[in-house]
Parts: C-alpha cells; sequence; structure tokens
C-alpha cells in the first residue's frame, strides 16, 4: 500500500520530534530576531546631532531604546562576549547558561512540569537569572563582566541620545509606540 501524498499523524519520539522541535525553535527565533531593525537605519549618519536640551535627550533616549531594542541587546551581549574571551571559563559558563535560557524559557511550548507539579514561567525566570549570576560571578570574572556590561549600556546611551528620532516612525511602529492603532485617525 503506497501512502503517497499523506500527512504521518504517529506522535512516536523519534528523528521527526527532534526535526519538529528545532523547526519550532528556529521559528521562535526567527520571530524574536524580526523585531530587530535595520542596522542600516540605526547607523544612519544623517540621523546623528546632539540634542537642544535635557528633555530632548530624555525623549530621543527612550523612543530610541523602545525603537531599536532588539539591536541595543544584541550590542550589550556582543560586547559582553567579546569580554569573556579572555576568560574561557566564564565563556564557557556564559554559552552553557544561554543554552539553559533558550531550551527552559524561550523556546520550549508548554510548561515545565516537576514531581507532578507545574512550575510557573516566574519562577523558571527567577531560577534561571539567579543561576546566571551566581555561576558568571563563581568564574572570578565579576569586574570583567561588570565593565563590560557598563560599557553596553554607555554605547547604548550614547547612540540613543545622539540619534535623531524623526525619521524612525512608519504608521505600524507609530502605532505601537503612542498606543493607538490606525482606525483612531479620523
Amino acid at each position: 500500500m503506497t501512502t503517497y501524498g499523506t500527512i504521518p499523524t504517529s506522535s512516536s519520539p523519534g528523528p521527526s520530534t527532534n526535526l519538529e522541535y528545532l523547526s519550532r525553535a528556529k521559528e521562535r527565533i526567527k520571530e524574536g530576531l524580526g523585531t530587530r531593525r535595520p542596522w542600516k537605519l540605526m547607523f544612519n549618519i544623517r540621523s546623528i546631532n546632539f540634542p537642544g536640551n535635557l528633555s530632548e535627550a530624555i525623549s530621543r533616549v527612550r523612543t530610541n531604546v523602545a525603537y531599536f531594542r532588539m539591536n541595543y541587546a544584541i550590542i550589550v551581549l556582543l560586547v559582553l562576549f567579546l569580554s569573556l574571551l579572555w576568560h574561557p571559563i566564564s565563556l564557557i559558563v556564559f554559552v552553557v547558561m544561554m543554552a539553559a535560557w533558550l531550551f527552559l524559557y524561550f523556546l520550549r511550548d508548554e510548561p515545565i512540569v516537576v514531581f507532578s507539579r507545574t512550575i510557573d514561567d516566574r519562577v523558571v525566570l527567577i531560577v534561571l537569572g539567579v543561576l546566571t549570576i551566581v555561576f558568571l560571578l563563581l568564574t572570578h570574572a565579576t569586574l570583567n563582566i561588570l565593565v563590560s556590561l557598563l560599557i553596553g549600556v554607555v554605547i547604548v546611551l550614547v547612540h540613543s541620545t545622539l540619534r535623531r528620532t524623526d525619521d524612525l516612525y512608519d504608521e505600524e511602529s507609530a502605532a505601537l509606540m503612542t498606543g493607538t492603532g490606525p482606525s483612531s485617525s479620523s
């Protein structure tokens, strides 16, 4: 009997289950990175100038951080990663904890169940956060990690202060930033 063109309905664990999991993980990563803005827009030289006053600078920081949130997160993580290159144990811990975050928090579809009890997402978030901090501090690279995070934050603040915001908005982004939908304008 031929089964060409039929969709398999078996849910037995095996290679196809692993492929499905990897496919879902890939889609979730793409969705997460989909919020990233184009780097060309972020580093547009014509959009760089000094703010006129402190309130304009604060407004720019708020708008740019909201608009380029994923880009800024990538920059801070890249600075942290580069600073850990000289601390291989810390780098290994960082990569392992990043994998733990991906599998236990970001990429899972079902809640975690331990001893027939469902673990809340907030508990997973707190436990992973504490474990990440503790494990990185145990690698004796505390000063290096704090300095690299500070450098990443300074880079974000300098860019978000100097980057004008008048060319950022399209209709969809403006509606998301202000909380109004396209149908609310008459």
